[in-house]
């Protein structure tokens, strides 16, 4: 166990929630309000998608994120800037008997054009998805993170400065993760995000989470977290098992059965948990100084 942890709020994703919650932030203005409202509630890093304002839908607009990363930097709080470098990876097949051509929802670039905004707006943190896995409720769709792809995106990132956040999906992932540490690529320490409990990636059950953990590089810091209702267990296990914690309405939508939440809400909850099991939440700026984080923008 360990007696102090960081929180990280993930703010609004790119799923399909936007249609089961008015709290879910679409426009640059409520995705940066809502990062700004969970920071004061004790979120020391927020992890930022955007959506199209228009649609709803997920977005890698670099506008869009230049908006968002500017009204949190302008803002009275200062948390760390956590952003995605997931979009531009979503292969969705024709069909199973016809898999090509693709599906007009495919979205796929190059490595270095899915860190543009990274490039531009240099944020002390970026996650790199650690592996390919199919993704539901879409039969036919295919989170696409090839190992060349990873190392030219790892390579960037490190040129540019930026402490990349290693998602981890599945068991498999990890080797992508120590192969990326092996060839240099990775900075000490070795950040990691283990996503437990997304269909068709590691169950949530306490015995897989420990065997991932067992799995993990030396001198990893690292975060654990599951979706839906277990988003809260979830809060009060990571310290048991060594690690920090990450709530927010890309996972969650719901405080209690019924009462859907907001992000601030998510938050405050996650820190009366620790609280009581007696772990500290740390700050933004301790943060920094425990990932040696580069200060930019």
């Amino acid at each position: 166990m360990i007696s102090e942890v960081f929180i990280t709020c993930a703010i609004t994703g790119t799923g399909s929630s936007v249609e089961r919650s008015p709290h879910v932030p679409v426009t640059p203005e409520q995705i940066a309000n809502s990062a700004i409202e969970a920071t004061r509630s004790g979120a020391a890093a927020v992890h930022i998608h955007v959506r199209n304002p228009e649609t709803g839908r997920g977005s890698r607009d670099p506008a869009l994120f230049r908006d968002v990363v500017r009204r949190i930097r302008a803002s009275d709080v200062n948390p760390v800037i956590n952003l995605t470098a997931g979009m531009g990876g979503d292969m969705v097949l024709g069909g199973a008997e016809s898999p090509l051509p693709l599906d007009p929802g495919t979205d796929m670039v190059g490595a270095l054009e899915r860190l543009v905004h990274v490039e531009e707006l240099r944020p002390e943190i970026c996650t790199l998805d650690c592996g390919s896995m199919n993704f539901a409720p879409r039969d036919e769709y295919i989170m696409a993170n090839t190992p060349g792809a990873l190392r030219a995106m790892a390579a960037r990132v490190k040129q540019l400065g930026v402490r990349p956040e290693l998602e981890v999906f599945d068991a498999g992932h990890l080797v992508m993760v120590h192969d990326l540490i092996e060839a240099g690529l990775i900075d000490d320490p070795p950040l990691i995000q283990l996503c437990m409990g997304i269909r068709y990636g590691a169950p949530d059950d306490p015995t897989t989470l420990m065997a991932m953990v067992h799995q993990l590089p030396p001198r990893a810091i690292y975060s654990a977290f599951s979706v839906g209702r277990m988003q809260f267990p979830y809060v009060a296990l990571a310290p048991l098992v060594g690690a920090n914690v990450r709530v927010g309405l890309e996972d969650n939508l719901y405080l209690s059965r019924g009462r859907l939440a907001t992000n601030a809400e998510l938050v405050e909850r996650a820190v009366q948990i620790l609280d009581r099991i007696g772990v500290r939440v740390m700050s933004p700026d301790e943060v920094r100084e425990k990932l040696t984080l580069a200060a930019h923008g």
